[in-house]
């Protein structure tokens, strides 16, 4: 669908669910990053209905091909609103439509938010001292409100809640994942071993983001603005989402900067405390890195399958494909620097 007529569509829709009379597009424009799933910006002013005036949001739809671990629109949307419910920093979601004959996909709607998630950006920022203790404090609240959620949840049903512990589970799921690759990964390999060697004690699951890290989430002049990004979220340990955020890939040129290229992890399990009452462990967090890189590692082999196989050409998956070496040189320094 042309660009011009997939805007108006959106906006009709719009009008139609917010009661409006006219919807008039002033800007539309598909949003960088969203490898896996399509997101574009749209302003419409609205006549009338229950959100007249000028009105910013976003449009989250399926990309062309997907990932097996990836829930479905439908479902994202449904744990946004839960998220929000509870309080989490997320664009509130307004609506779904599971009709693939309005635009030929699935998608829905969000407002849009401030500021930028861009890592490039969000690490290299003239902020204080202050200012970035204060972002990784916050952080750290957000998840402790998330995993404040817990199974069962009568809105969350479709999730599947976990009978053996998080980390054994996560391990079956990779090994399954890397024998989908054509070529062999050593190093994959003797890591997996090792975190299935390293098990942590079980926990009861969480609500989990699953990819909260920088980049998947919106910041300005150092405040949090919005958590982007809920494709992954499923229950699991709470650990997992800190050790996403605290893994080496996601410091962009900020290695001495744990959380995320942001700050420390005082600050991060400082602020988790203030929402849940308990101070993360650190040696649980960090198994949970060890298992992010892993992780990252498996899922980079896949976006590269999704342009090596012609699925979905793209320098940009199969440049993700070509971090793999480094990946595999931090598996190697965490590990090694855990003492083992």
């Amino acid at each position: 669908m042309a660009a011009d007529k997939l805007a108006q569509t959106l906006a009709d829709y719009i009008a139609e669910r917010a009661g409006a009379q006219t919807a008039k597009v002033t800007d539309f424009r598909r949003l960088s990053g969203g490898a896996i799933q399509d997101n574009f910006a749209l302003s419409v002013v609205l006549e009338g209905g229950d959100h007249p005036g000028p009105q910013d949001y976003v449009v989250r739809s399926d990309a062309p091909s997907g990932v097996s671990a990836s829930l479905s629109r439908p479902q994202e949307f449904r744990i946004l609103q839960v998220a929000h419910t509870a309080g989490v920093t997320v664009p509130e979601p307004f609506w779904l439509c599971e009709d693939t004959g309005v635009i030929g996909q699935q998608f829905y709607v969000m407002s849009r938010a401030g500021g930028t998630a861009s890592p490039q950006r969000l690490v290299k920022a003239e902020l204080t001292d202050q200012q970035r203790r204060g972002l990784t404090r916050q952080l750290g609240r957000e998840l402790g409100r998330l995993h404040s959620i817990r199974p069962p949840h009568p809105d969350l049903d479709f999730l599947t809640v976990p009978t053996t512990p998080a980390s054994a589970s996560r391990i079956d799921l990779y090994r399954h994942y890397l024998a989908a690759i054509p070529e062999p990964h050593p190093v994959l390999e003797w890591a997996l071993n090792w975190l299935q060697d390293h098990p942590p004690a079980a926990t009861e699951p969480v609500l989990c983001h699953c990819d909260f890290r920088t980049g998947n989430f919106m910041a300005k002049d150092g405040a949090l603005t919005a958590i982007l990004d809920w494709e992954f979220a499923t229950w699991s340990d709470p650990a997992e989402d800190l050790g996403w955020l605290c893994s080496r890939s996601w410091r962009f040129g900020a290695p001495d900067r744990e959380v995320g290229g942001i700050g420390d992890k005082d600050d991060l399990f400082a602020g988790y405390a203030d929402i849940s009452g308990q101070r993360p462990d650190p040696a649980r967090v960090s198994y949970w890195e060890v298992m992010a890189l892993v992780r990252w590692a498996v899922i980079a082999l896949q976006q590269a399958q999704r342009h090596l196989t012609g699925d979905q050409p793209s320098l940009e998956l199969a440049l993700t494909g070509r971090m793999l070496p480094q990946m595999e040189f931090d598996l190697l320094q965490q590990i090694r620097q855990l003492g083992f």
